[in-house]
């Protein structure tokens, strides 16, 4: 089975774990930030800004290679990834943060990544760009599209939205780690190649920075600083792959560089998530007491 084959059998993964989100969520969920403008307006912040200020910063003053120049950067100006509300989840958010932040980032990411790359083009005197037909196609077919149709089932089936979810949640799990760990092999010697030339210290530090701003933007309910933290660590893969497809046309070693990310994002995020389940008992409390 062909590289493009396991690609293609892991966005349907994607696309089915999306679904499932859908099922138990509903569009007040969904519109969660939009009817916020001061959670929307720090998450904007968080994502869209400092992030990318970060990653220009790290590139510029780290001798890093290109290809992990060029996927720091375009990671901070990518959407959060579409399964992101699986760990955002499990640290404790609402359902509705966590929904309504995967929404909001992907619609925005519709205009604001082109106008990223129309930027930082000028900055790094590169001609990259990328329509917002792309990206909408995008986010599009793997967040909007799945989770809408869950939520669509949910609000005219429920007792039928609850009896599909865990069985295909189950079923794309699967279909997912089965179809990460082939891939994982397949580029192992490549992610290795990486190894030894700080591109894993810039890659650590570029999640650990976005935990800690995500967290400090989160605003003032705890519950919901891990929906915002995970969401500006955890971007999205795919974006990076279509902007360099576009502008950097077989460049091989973007694959090895973007699941290096992902394996390195896991491995930090784990401290920060038990710190965030150690807290919660103690904000319970504390409310309580109030």
């Amino acid at each position: 089975m062909s590289l493009q084959t396991i690609l293609l059998v892991l966005n349907a993964g994607l696309f089915a774990m999306v679904f499932t989100f859908g099922l138990n969520a509903t569009v007040h969920d969904a519109t969660y930030l939009f009817r916020r403008p001061a959670e929307l307006a720090r998450a904007l912040i968080a994502m869209n800004v400092l992030m990318p200020l970060f990653a220009v910063s790290l590139v510029l003053i780290f001798d890093l290679i290109p290809v992990v120049r060029f996927t720091l950067v375009a990671l901070s100006v990518s959407p959060i990834l579409p399964v992101a509300p699986l760990r955002i989840l499990k640290a404790g958010a609402t359902s509705a943060s966590t929904i309504g932040i995967l929404v909001a980032a992907s619609v925005l990411a519709i205009v604001l990544v082109p106008l990223a790359m129309v930027i930082l083009g000028q900055v790094f005197n590169l001609p990259l760009q990328m329509t917002s037909a792309s990206i909408a196609i995008l986010v599009f077919t793997s967040v909007l599209l799945p989770l809408g149709l869950g939520i669509a089932v949910n609000s005219f089936a429920s007792t039928l939205a609850k009896g599909l979810a865990k069985p295909i949640f189950l079923i794309s799990l699967i279909v997912n780690l089965a179809c990460v760990v082939v891939i994982l092999f397949a580029v192992a010697p490549s992610m290795w190649s990486l190894v030894g030339n700080g591109t894993v210290a810039a890659i650590a530090g570029f999640v650990i920075v976005g935990l800690a701003i995500g967290h400090f933007f989160g605003g003032p309910e705890p519950e919901n600083r891990p929906a915002l933290a995970l969401s500006t660590a955890l971007r999205y893969p795919a974006t990076v792959m279509a902007i360099a497809q576009v502008n950097f046309p077989g460049e091989k070693l973007v694959v090895a560089t973007v699941l290096l990310y992902v394996v390195i994002n896991i491995a930090v995020s784990i401290p920060y998530l038990l710190w965030v389940k150690r807290r919660q008992p103690q904000l319970e409390v504390k409310t309580s007491l109030t």
